[in-house]
């Protein structure tokens, strides 16, 4: 397939990634998901021939939304489409009502394109993407792959625009292969970080809840580590002449500096050393703890030892 020479820069944000991936799952959990169009018959019948384990996983249909600043084209969100894959009918009248509700909330943000699940692009998405173009004159197309490679590394998602190409003499509009970069916001990356360190459906051992929890920790502190080292160079910079002086960001370090004496104050020392003490205590209790476990297991062991003994003719057990 033929990459986009449109010379768009895509930005995805993760929620946009979540969003399809919860719109999947959740209707192929459902008891009889709908079909995929080419599982179906030219009749609108399913076939009755293929097994169980041949039917393709349901696909799933929404809208992207985002805005576009000059060439830059930044999604934000989604919202699922009703969508019927036999007959290639998309209910217009639900997708002016979410529209309108998301309006008023997001009143910069507009419909950019168009979401759906497989492993590559197919002959009947043009329809959908033609039924948008009187939204959008160039719809963007996110796919999402949701069959688990565990060779790929890249994420399964792929953003493809339309373009007219003339094939056999014939101008067609088809799908092209667009690059994109991941962008995310603070409260994006709090969630990701959260879904990522859920305990597993095995349970999984103690030792390893700990140890991602503290690599999770390690690289949070690592990363505000080597941010505040670039501003640092930067104000250092500023102050020299090197660059020229910025009015507005330093107002954001002064707000962010004032920050710094609310953890210097008494309250937050009292209430450090509090916690820092119960949890010393904490420790201690756990090792007397163990200690006590040792000396009563090695107390057994003793006994049992010196029953034996006094059984053949030794001394009994003083303990």
């Amino acid at each position: 397939m033929a990459s986009s020479s449109s010379g768009l820069t895509f930005k995805l944000h993760p929620l946009v990634i979540v969003n399809i991936s919860d719109h999947y799952t959740r209707l192929k959990s459902q008891p009889n998901p709908p079909l995929a169009p080419h599982c179906s018959s030219s009749d609108g019948s399913s076939s009755a021939t293929a097994s169980s384990s041949a039917v393709p996983a349901p696909r799933v249909y929404g809208c992207v939304i985002g805005v576009q600043r000059g060439r830059t084209v930044e999604i934000f969100n989604s919202f699922e489409l009703l969508f019927d894959p036999v007959t290639h009918i998309l209910d217009r009248n639900f997708l002016e009502k979410k529209q309108e509700l998301y309006k008023k909330v997001f009143p910069n943000f507009y419909v950019l394109g168009w979401y759906s699940t497989g492993s590559d692009a197919e002959e009947s998405d043009m329809h959908i993407h033609k039924a948008l173009m009187d939204i959008n004159e160039s719809p963007v197309y996110v796919l999402l792959n949701p069959l688990i490679n565990p060779a790929q590394k890249d994420l399964p998602i792929t953003i493809f625009e339309s373009e007219m190409h003339v094939i056999d003499g014939v101008p067609q509009l088809i799908f092209v292969r667009a690059s994109y970069t991941i962008e995310t916001v603070e409260a994006e990356r709090i969630s990701v970080d959260h879904v990522a360190h859920l305990k597993p459906s095995d349970g999984g051992s103690a030792a390893t809840q700990l140890a991602a929890h503290l690599t999770g920790m390690h690289s949070a502190i690592k990363m505000l580590n080597s941010r505040v080292r670039v501003l640092h160079h930067y104000l250092v910079a500023m102050q020299k002449g090197e660059i020229p002086c910025d009015n507005s960001l330093l107002r954001q370090v002064s707000s962010l500096l004032r920050r710094l004496p609310v953890i210097e104050s008494g309250k937050f020392q009292d209430d450090f050393l509090m916690e820092y003490n119960d949890t010393l205590l904490i420790t201690y209790l756990a090792m007397l703890t163990n200690c006590s476990s040792t000396m009563n297991d090695l107390v057994d062991k003793f006994n049992t030892a010196y029953d034996r003994v006094s059984r053949r003719g030794g001394r009994a057990a003083f303990i």
